[in-house]
């Protein structure tokens, strides 16, 4: 069971983030390894996995929380690709994010939109 659930979750996190996911994943093994296993099986074998949602709406979710708790700038710049890479087109992530402005404020919308801005540049 555990295994198929590590696979399961390790094959979700390669379609939502590519290579990008993994070199997380990958940069926990000499400090952390059981935190890559738990955000690899519960994350995105257990959660990313389930029904209901597309990974566009996960992703959307998932910027509007990470931008939300604030300080999770590391965070959110993976998960800025991660939805650019499920097709979640830039215009609609700086949508998401003026969306937060009455909820949360503007410095952390301005946080997230300058991290946006970092990763948006690099698109070729």
């Amino acid at each position: 069971m555990e295994s198929t659930r590590f696979q399961r979750g390790m094959d979700k996190l390669l379609e939502i983030d590519g290579t990008g996911g993994e070199g997380v994943i990958h940069s926990l093994e000499d400090i952390a390894p059981d935190l890559g296993r738990y955000i690899v099986e519960f994350a995105f074998g257990d959660i990313y996995a389930r029904t209901g949602l597309t990974l566009q709406e996960r992703e959307i979710i998932t910027l509007a929380s990470l931008l939300t708790a604030g300080g999770c700038e590391p965070q959110l710049e993976v998960h800025i690709n991660a939805a650019l890479h499920v097709d979640v087109p830039p215009e609609k992530i700086m949508e998401v994010f003026l969306q937060c402005i009455p909820y949360t404020g503007f410095p952390r919308v301005l946080n997230a939109v300058f991290t946006a801005k970092r990763i948006f540049q690099e698109i070729p």
